[in-house]
């Protein structure tokens, strides 16, 4: 077992070059850096098995390398130049109406599928992968991922695998789940990305005490943890032996995130090592990363990075009109390039949270899309919105179960008979916001093809066949409750009471 010790400048590996001295003074002198070295060392000690304390070994410097970076950059007050921060550049992010119609199925054999599964959906009151969860006609995320990759591979004859990241709360969730797909025309391979230590604010030390200790005590550190992952779990090498060259990354809970033969195309025709597939921003979406011109490179610009007298202006649309759908296309002989010269840093985000027993914690993260700018000819593809069709919320899942979309082999497509573009916004509010709420409270999803707007506070229970059009508001205050009867129409109405009362339908 190898001690964790700071990063040496005369060590020629991918983790130290182009440290700076002080940068390297400021990381690895400090008490709190020799504090973290000597207590992962301990936490490393805990481990008896030879093989398992090494894999644990490698993942606590992996830790440490972001924690010492983390350190440096506080110490020097690392910040972005908010005025060198520039719009993208137009040859910097491509219309997608701009792509080239001709395209070649061979070259799908050169592509694999990544899911980021490693999400609880504990926002939406879950315990298990949120991609267990039944989204539309009693199918899972996964079922329909499934379904899109066995289409693909049977309609093309081609073999596109699909590859699941998994977090320590969801390796064997998902390994239990996968079985079922043991017959379909698609191999899927699971790793598992790193499990790493909470920070306690105050002292700046490890929550755990031992390797094996409570699962509250360690976070799996973002989506950005992936090319390392990748890399340590031998999946890339893996790849790269199948003759695999493309890796189309999204997150299992964006079901707008199919294989667009288009986007490959382009990426292969153009040499482009990475794209970002971004959307127009909508009042919905100002939180969400967007693309920037930093001093003529393309980056990934996440809000946590930006200070607070700039997030207005971050989170309006008229500098940054774009954002991240996470939608990305990974070159992967360019990424083992990468890994095995530069390496792979990435923006730390602080992530502070409060733990159970009161505890305020720092778990450091990055975001995968922050890869951009370690790649040549790397740009942004302006899709449509229907790439981005993520389930956040219980309101999110109204939307996709309702008959406002349909399933062909696994992919949702709008209903024809939708007259308007766009899709109705919905807010349900905090009675709705858990699951098994969710499921109680509508007996059947409501059909909402005319439906503009809904918006639901309060304790309101819908009954089968409800109809909803135009703009509906239904509020039932404090300590009351609204019950919408089977059958029932609601056009253009404001629902709202402070007596208990029962819509009826009507008369037909």
């Amino acid at each position: 077992m190898s001690a964790l010790k700071a990063p040496q400048l005369t060590e020629k590996t991918p983790r130290t070059r182009g440290v700076s001295a002080m940068h390297f003074k400021s990381a690895t002198t400090g008490v709190a850096t020799k504090n973290m070295r000597n207590e992962l060392n301990r936490l490393v000690n805990t481990v008896s098995d030879p093989d398992t304390r090494k894999a644990f070994d490698t993942e606590m410097q992996s830790f440490f390398y972001l924690f010492t970076r983390y350190l440096a950059e506080k110490a020097q007050n690392k910040e972005l130049d908010w005025d060198r921060i520039k719009s993208p550049a137009a040859e910097q992010i491509v219309p997608y109406d701009q792509l080239s119609e001709s395209m070649d199925p061979s070259v799908l054999n050169k592509l694999a599928v990544l899911k980021v599964n490693g999400g609880l959906g504990t926002s939406m009151g879950m315990t298990g992968a949120k991609s267990a969860l039944e989204v539309k006609d009693d199918m899972t995320f996964l079922d329909l991922t499934v379904r899109q990759i066995e289409h693909l591979n049977t309609t093309h004859r081609v073999d596109v695998p699909l590859i699941l990241m998994t977090s320590f709360n969801t390796h064997e969730d998902t390994l239990r789940i996968i079985k079922k797909y043991a017959n379909q025309q698609l191999r899927i391979t699971t790793f598992n990305q790193s499990r790493y230590p909470r920070i306690n604010k105050e002292t700046l030390m490890p929550l755990p005490r031992s390797a094996t200790d409570d699962k509250s005590k360690w976070y799996p550190p973002g989506h950005g943890d992936l090319y390392n992952a990748l890399m340590h779990s031998g999946v890339l090498d893996q790849l790269l032996a199948e003759g695999k060259e493309y890796l189309f990354v999204s997150n299992s809970d964006n079901l707008g995130a199919v294989v667009d033969q288009k986007i490959l195309q382009h990426m292969i025709d153009t040499n482009a090592e990475f794209i970002m597939e971004v959307t127009d921003k909508t009042k919905a979406d100002v939180k969400g990363g967007t693309l920037i011109d930093y001093d003529g490179n393309v980056q990934l610009l996440e809000i946590a990075q930006v200070p607070s007298e700039h997030t207005e202006e971050f989170k309006s649309v008229r500098k940054f009109k774009i954002f991240n759908t996470n939608n990305l296309w990974v070159n992967l002989k360019a990424l083992k390039r990468i890994m095995e010269n530069e390496g792979m840093e990435l923006e730390i985000i602080v992530n502070p949270k409060v733990t159970e027993d009161g505890v305020s914690v720092i778990q450091l993260e990055t975001a995968a899309g922050a890869a951009i700018r370690h790649f040549k000819n790397a740009k942004g593809i302006n899709v449509p919105r229907t790439r981005f069709l993520p389930v956040k919320s219980c309101s999110d899942l109204l939307l996709i179960k309702s008959d406002i979309y349909s399933l062909e082999h696994g992919q949702l497509v709008i209903n024809p008979n939708r007259m308007f573009g766009t899709t109705p916004v919905i807010k349900l509010g905090d009675h709705f916001k858990k699951i098994a709420q969710f499921q109680k409270r509508f007996k059947k999803i409501p059909k909402i093809i005319e439906l503009d707007h809904l918006t639901v506070t309060g304790d309101v229970y819908f009954g089968r066949n409800v109809t909803l059009r135009g703009t509906v508001i239904v509020v039932a205050n404090e300590g009351q409750r609204i019950d919408i009867p089977d059958g029932c129409v609601l056009e253009n109405r404001l629902l709202s009471g402070n007596l208990t009362m029962t819509v009826r339908s009507p008369p037909s």
